[in-house]
């Protein structure tokens, strides 16, 4: 499959998110994780949206509801504003970004400022602060 990765890299999906959703590689900084679970939310991939996210926060009961709502919008851009922290060398860090995609005949966006930490020595995805 040649296609183009969601997360707005211009590489190939297999060789950028798709490796860390496919479990063929870890996500080693926050923004990476990041890149790939809006990637996720683009396929839909509740699993790896689930996975990917911290056990203590982690919303099994919404499963449902946030693949069907997945499914039901046209995602259409990431864009990243700021990181904080989150590298190799880091535990903890933060990412700011706006999700741009198309429900019900308008563009709406997700702006968050998300936090991200190490769990089990992996990235996860914690919570975020939306504007």
């Amino acid at each position: 499959m040649n296609e183009t990765c969601p997360c707005g890299s211009k590489q190939n999906y297999t060789g950028c998110c798709g490796a860390i959703i496919n479990g063929k590689r870890e996500a080693g900084s926050a923004l990476e994780l990041m890149k790939s679970r809006y990637t996720a939310y683009t396929k839909a991939d509740v699993d790896y949206l689930m996975k990917s996210h911290h056990s203590s926060t982690r919303p099994v009961k919404k499963r449902k509801s946030i693949k069907r709502w997945a499914e039901s919008v046209k995602w259409m851009q990431l864009i990243i504003l700021n990181t904080w922290d989150g590298t190799s060398s880091d535990d903890e860090g933060y990412v700011e970004f706006k999700a741009l995609f198309f429900e019900n005949g308008q563009i709406n966006q997700i702006h968050e400022k998300s936090f991200f930490k190490r769990e089990k020595q992996k990235w996860v995805y914690v919570s975020g602060a939306h504007f």
